[in-house]
């Protein structure tokens, strides 16, 4: 939980009006080899802005970095042995 929260306060120094689960997306499909992301959504409104992370400009240096670190330090140490 504390990596989410993490993750949106990164997600609120990007511009315009970037939710963390478009920045997520954003993030995805901007992965070098990667051509789609197929969402869910329960509802128009949630497809409708999960469509709109394909508009989101390049993430940035910056923000790519952060994200590694929370990763590094939240994230890795719990799931990285798994695979």
């Amino acid at each position: 939980m504390q990596a989410a929260v993490e993750f949106a306060k990164l997600v609120e120094t990007l511009p315009g009006n970037v939710t963390p689960a478009q920045a997520a997306l954003a993030w995805v499909v901007q992965q070098p080899g990667v051509s789609t992301v197929i969402p869910g959504a329960r509802s128009v409104e949630q497809a409708q802005s999960n469509a709109a992370a394909g508009s989101v400009p390049a993430l940035g240096e910056d923000f790519l970095a952060a994200v590694k670190e929370l990763y590094d330090t939240s994230i890795r140490p719990l799931v990285h042995d798994r695979w």
